[in-house]
């Protein structure tokens, strides 16, 4: 609960009347001024990130807004959930407009392609650094709801959110969990909490009668209205969202007198409606046809059961692995913080700023136990699924961290928050910066080496460089790289394995169904899907004459069986590189380039270098 200090702030922050004071200069005390500091530090943020995370991360963001911006000739990869109107076009065209702008700027400054291709790849990490600092600016400043303006407390949890390792990794991401989150913290500041605080809330409920704290909002429903449309935002955006607003709402609407119950349920109609129709209307735009995604959704995840296509986990997956992951160092304290605001109190405050703290401490600790709960009981589990609770998860850390670390804390106490702090210093910077980026450095070399080929060739030659193509071949787990978003030119031709669910295999049928990239790994192996999928190897051998090289290719026996040509790059995985050998080793690929990827990882087919053979010749 509250400390003294920080209810005290509160409680005079709540009875101050007279005219406003003049705006602080400080930083500390100007939220534009903290916004501007925090924008700054995530697009540093943003534009350092080096690592892989989730293809999701591109290929339900990045890659359908690339061909929003762009057109079907840009050669955006678009996957199954987008042609089954499994996703909301909204979050795309987010990313969308970032492009517009940065190829309008491009064309209006005369920027080479080089150029132009790295202001691309910036546009949606700026705009997303935009999402993570809102995030953290509101979680501060819903802190300082809780816990009194300008207290030590607020900022202890701001502190929390800026060096959070998963912040640091996440946050910057274009993952529509991390503006599910953004959207999910700003709605619940806004949130009307003081509705069902009154001094006498039972009598207050039973004679209708209205606090003069929620008098005055009625002149004024922009906060209400503000908080519903962007709740409405994050439930289209992510349906799963709905398990947040429920321990929210529900004791919202039951407590508050029945005027302003009236009003709560009717602007959510109105927001609900007004949000769901510009959907709507965006996924006729996009789809061409009348869809509802949201609910597609539901039923393909839960009534088909394919989300588990994509693996299971253990009930106690959460608890064990999501939570730790998702604080890190912050963890104890949270628990501790979780504890206390879950607890009863045998006397509880008469103060309508202290109850205001006390409601949304307490709901902020059931939501985030609701949410868990809740998700802990389907099959396929992710760690940013639990995102939208982490602000929560800090404002509730916040103060068992700041008793621990009191103004004059003992050494030992100040060398365990270094400790901690260098942790998390530690963490973030393995996960941002080493862990996963070969898969990321690859498609920089591939569409740096693209630029040069066209440069020499244009100044050679006379050819445009349009018309000069690179192909690629990814012999990777679907999905392991992202992909029109970094090779950026539509003249690069690359494929990649792919993995496809079943979407229309019976239920009985499903356990032994294989995709592609299963069936280039497990059934029967690389070797027998090369040689039943490729061109002969005779075509890129290195003995023998060009000639008859030609002549293989032309073998009607080879091209009635053999159907992709050998791409002039072929990437792949270090754990590969032994079998390619015993297939390759005596064509014309040759190493071009490799790079470190990862240390470890849970997929045997991940481990090792990324690797590039490039075909000579």
């Amino acid at each position: 609960m509250p400390s003294a200090s920080d209810s005290a702030n509160a409680t005079t922050a709540s009875r101050t009347d007279g005219p406003p004071k003049s705006p602080s200069t400080s930083y500390r005390d100007s939220t534009l001024g903290v916004f501007a500091l925090l924008l700054a530090f995530r697009i540093v943020n943003a534009l350092t990130l080096r690592t892989f995370f989730q293809p999701d991360e591109f290929f339900q963001s990045l890659e359908p807004a690339w061909q929003l911006a762009f057109g079907g000739a840009s050669n955006a990869w678009i996957t199954w959930e987008w042609r089954t109107q499994l996703r909301s076009s909204l979050h795309p065209e987010l990313f969308a407009a970032a492009y517009r702008i940065a190829a309008h700027l491009a064309d209006l400054c005369g920027f080479n392609l080089s150029v132009k291709a790295e202001l691309l790849l910036s546009a949606p990490k700026i705009a997303q650094a935009v999402s993570a600092a809102l995030l953290d600016c509101y979680t501060w400043k819903l802190a300082e709801k809780v816990y009194g303006r300008g207290g030590r407390t607020a900022l202890t949890t701001l502190a929390i959110s800026v060096c959070s390792p998963w912040q640091w990794f996440c946050s910057i991401r274009t993952l529509s969990n991390c503006l599910e989150t953004t959207f999910t913290s700003i709605a619940v500041y806004y949130w009307p909490w003081h509705w069902t605080t009154t001094t006498a809330p039972n009598k207050a409920r039973k004679e209708d009668k209205i606090s003069p704290a929620a008098q005055r909002d009625l002149d004024s429903i922009l906060h209400l209205r503000l908080s519903l449309l962007l709740a409405a935002f994050a439930c289209i955006l992510r349906p799963t969202n709905i398990l947040i607003w429920l321990p929210i709402s529900i004791p919202t609407i039951w407590w508050a007198p029945k005027r302003l119950r009236y009003i709560l349920i009717s602007e959510a109609i109105l927001c609900g409606s007004t949000v769901l129709g510009c959907s709507v209307l965006s996924d006729r735009l996009y789809y061409g046809i009348w869809t509802l995604p949201p609910l597609q959704f539901l039923y393909f995840n839960i009534a088909q059961s394919l989300a588990v296509f994509y693996g299971r986990n253990r009930p106690d997956y959460y608890f064990t692995e999501g939570l730790p992951l998702l604080l890190t160092t912050a963890l104890p304290f949270a628990f501790v913080g979780l504890w206390q605001a879950l607890r009863r109190k045998s006397d509880p405050p008469t103060n309508n700023a202290f109850a205001t703290s006390y409601s949304i401490l307490s709901r902020l600790a059931w939501t985030s136990l609701t949410m868990t709960c809740a998700l802990s009981l389907i099959s396929h589990k992710e760690v940013r699924f639990l995102y939208p609770i982490l602000p929560f998860l800090h404002i509730l850390s916040a103060r068992p961290l700041s008793h621990f670390l009191p103004a004059r804390a003992p050494l030992t106490r100040r060398a365990t928050i270094g400790l901690l702090l260098l942790i998390n210093i530690l963490v973030a910077s393995y996960f941002s910066q080493i862990h996963q980026r070969g898969v990321i450095d690859v498609l920089h070399y591939i569409r740096h080496k693209h630029e040069a080929r066209n440069n020499i060739f244009s100044h050679t030659s006379g050819v445009p460089p349009a018309m000069l193509n690179t192909t690629v071949g990814f012999l990777m787990p679907c999905h392991s790289t992202p992909w029109r978003s970094h090779l950026v030119y539509p003249s690069i031709n690359a494929w990649a394995l792919t993995c496809e669910p079943p979407l229309t295999i019976p239920l009985a049928e499903r356990a032994t169904y294989l995709d592609e990239a299963d069936e280039f790994y497990i059934n029967p192996g690389p070797k027998r899907w090369l040689r039943d999928n490729m061109e002969s190897t005779a075509t890129i051998s290195s003995l023998g004459s060009r000639s008859a090289q030609f002549l293989a290719g032309q073998d009607p026996k080879f091209k009635a069986r053999y159907r992709r040509k050998w791409p002039q790059n072929l990437v792949f995985f270090e754990a590969l590189e032994g079998e390619l050998r015993d297939v390759l080793g005596e064509t014309r690929y040759k190493e071009c380039w490799r790079g470190f990827n990862s240390h470890f990882h849970d997929d045997s087919r991940r481990v090792g270098d990324v690797i590039v053979w490039c075909l000579e010749g």
